[in-house]
């Protein structure tokens, strides 16, 4: 695959992916194309030689992995991951709020945000919403992905004229400013049950009125992704951290010959602290492992022979605030993805992981960059540092280099997500 297919695909799956629940269907879509056949943990799994699996969890993390040719033990696994989440706003239980002034929904700030970046946007609405469901012997219940995907609400600034300090260290209180606009007073004409009935009818999907149990929804910015800059240098978009290394992480996997065993592991709730069933922290990993290696011994050989390689964006420098990064370690849009470093841990980087991946890129003509944190400001983390604890799997952490991290509206550079791609294609198929 070319950058510029790659692009547009990357695109297209940042665009259509609101939620972690919709970037997963899309990315089970993508692998199923591929050949990729369904798995559910519910079920006895009976894996072949020479093929290709994938299989969810909570509808918001995945895992799909190749069984190669010769015994795990032999091998090792190549091992790639990410995380689907990305922060945003949550629409809470009972969310409608109404005054004089119009009709809002409550929210909850999931992850950490930047808040200001939320105001004066085209929000819409997606998630999961959970329904009674009859068909079956005794009732249950299913699910269902809804996107509004047209405006539907707006959180707006309060004017400079009543505030003037609006622009001096400004302070968002998350209870009352961020429930967004929905409609004028008693626009909503009904609860916000009533309003989710209604788009399902308009996808044409039929429950019963009392059929809607439950619902997962997060607003999201409306604006496309793009291709940015004089000469479309950068990719601008919601949800890049880290819907980006999911895509690269897929097509690299798909576009991978399957000769060697390969495996990729995508967890939600990265940027809530993982430890849920779906998050890294979660026994997601370990037992698809346990299932794909039933042997202990040999599960232990594999993990000896293994490498897991932990995707998460880095910090580009920021051409306004050079000062807030390490001289020596501030990663360029544009030129290659960062190995993560950091000697507490925070990532998991060892320099045998490291020196692997630089070969790697070295024989792709593929360009690699080092970030590390200013000593004097604190370190974020990954699922990296968790994944190498619960499996016991050397992994080394890197990620493309970004700017605006945890805005609505984020920045790469267009080279590097391809960089990435074309680098986690030949570890797919090299380690054997």
């Amino acid at each position: 695959m070319n950058k510029r297919p790659f692009n547009e695909g990357l695109l297209h799956f940042l665009g259509t992916s609101p939620t972690p629940f919709h970037a997963v269907a899309s990315l089970v879509h993508l692998l199923e194309a591929e050949g990729f056949q369904r798995l559910h943990e519910k079920d006895r799994w009976t894996l072949q030689p020479e093929s290709r699996y994938v299989v969810t969890r909570n509808d918001s993390s995945l895992i799909a992995f190749t069984t190669g040719r010769r015994p795990f033990c032999e091998t090792g696994l190549a091992m790639g991951g990410a995380h689907t989440d990305s922060p945003c706003l949550k629409v809470k239980p009972v969310a409608e709020m109404e005054n004089g002034g119009g009709a809002r929904l409550g929210v909850e700030v999931y992850g950490s945000p930047l808040l200001t970046t939320w105001f004066d946007r085209d929000l819409s609405l997606a998630g999961r919403i959970t329904t009674l469901d009859n068909s079956g012997n005794r009732p249950g219940v299913r699910h269902t992905l809804i996107d509004m995907k047209r405006p539907v609400a707006i959180i707006p600034n309060l004017a400079i004229h009543l505030d003037r300090e609006a622009n001096k260290n400004r302070q968002v209180n998350p209870q009352t400013e961020l429930p967004p606009l929905i409609a004028m007073p008693g626009g909503l004409s009904g609860t916000l049950e009533t309003l989710l009935r209604k788009e399902l009818t308009n996808q044409e999907i039929e429950v019963a009125p009392e059929a809607v149990l439950e619902f997962e929804l997060s607003f999201y910015d409306t604006q496309l992704p793009a291709l940015t800059g004089y000469n479309q240098e950068f990719i601008t978009g919601a949800r890049i951290d880290n819907l980006l290394s999911c895509f690269a992480l897929a097509r690299a996997l798909a576009r991978s010959t399957g000769e060697s065993p390969a495996l990729m592991v995508l967890n939600d709730h990265e940027e809530v602290g993982s430890q849920t069933p779906s998050g890294a922290s979660g026994n997601f990993l370990v037992q698809v492992l346990e299932r794909l290696i039933p042997d202990p011994e040999e599960r232990a050989m594999a993990s000896s022979r293994s490498l897991m390689i932990s995707s998460d964006n880095a910090h580009a420098l920021h051409p306004a605030h050079p000062g807030k990064y390490d001289p020596a370690h501030s990663p360029r849009l544009n030129q290659g993805p960062a190995i993560k470093y950091n000697a507490n841990q925070r990532y998991a980087t060892s320099s045998t992981t490291a020196a692997y991946f630089k070969e790697i890129c070295r024989r792709n003509e593929v360009p690699v960059q080092a970030f590390a944190m200013r000593n004097d400001m604190p370190c974020g983390s990954t699922i990296g540092p968790i994944t190498a604890a619960i499996t016991g799997i050397p992994t080394l952490d890197v990620g493309v280099p970004m700017l605006a991290m945890h805005s609505i509206r984020e920045t790469a550079g267009c080279e590097d997500a391809f960089y990435l791609y074309r680098a986690m294609t030949d570890f797919f198929q090299s380690m054997a």
